[in-house]
């Protein structure tokens, strides 16, 4: 966890960033939230309709590309145009209690097939949780498309069990406002030009 009361430099985010790159990943069950989660964490299941057919789904999918599912509110991801790919370090900054906390996950897997686009990510040494998420688009067989974010997670630091319920609270805020920004960014979005082809 990196913390500060105001927004931090360019020089000093690379410098997190970098000291990030070289941690390792804090618990032992990697690559699980692709099926069943472990035992002894809190597990989260969540997802919501965004509307129908292949235009929608590609539109979805340039969504999470862009990582439009941050809240941009209240969190920034650095690098801010981080490519979705295995290996992948992403630094996720929040706005709490009026100073910016930076932790970090490492992209574990993607997901990239006709019906379905995402990645999972698992939190490095520092985060203020430990556990992985996966944030992902998917395209039903009648055309319905739905974005949906799944993770087990429980506390890493001190702080964070010392005032567990506190953090669950923020967790859930930003599932809330992250499938409402994932709504309305792909309601506001034009269909890619692969999508327009496709349906013309």
């Amino acid at each position: 966890m990196r913390l500060r009361p105001f927004f931090p430099s360019p020089a000093l985010l690379q410098q997190w960033y970098d000291a990030f790159c070289l941690a390792e990943h804090t618990y032992d069950e990697i690559g699980q939230s692709r099926g069943e989660f472990p035992a002894g964490y809190d597990h989260d299941y969540n997802e919501i309709y965004l509307g129908e057919g292949e235009a929608c789904f590609e539109k979805a999918k340039v969504a999470v590309r862009e990582w439009y599912m941050f809240p941009r509110t209240w969190t920034q991801i650095y690098p801010g145009e981080a490519p979705i790919q295995e290996g992948q370090v992403v630094m996720v900054l929040f706005r709490l209690f009026g100073c910016w906390w930076g932790n970090a996950c490492r992209i574990i897997y993607t997901v990239d097939t006709v019906d379905r686009f995402g990645f999972g990510y698992g939190t490095l040494k520092g985060h203020v949780e430990k556990g992985e998420e996966y944030f992902g688009v998917r395209m039903e067989a009648d055309g319905s498309v739905y974005y949906e974010v799944r993770a087990f997670s429980r506390p890493a630091i001190w702080l964070t069990k010392l005032t567990y319920p506190l953090p669950r609270l923020f967790q859930r805020k930003f599932i809330r406002q992250s499938k409402a920004q994932m709504q309305g960014q792909v309601g506001s979005m034009s269909a890619p030009k692969s999508a327009q082809t496709s349906e013309a």
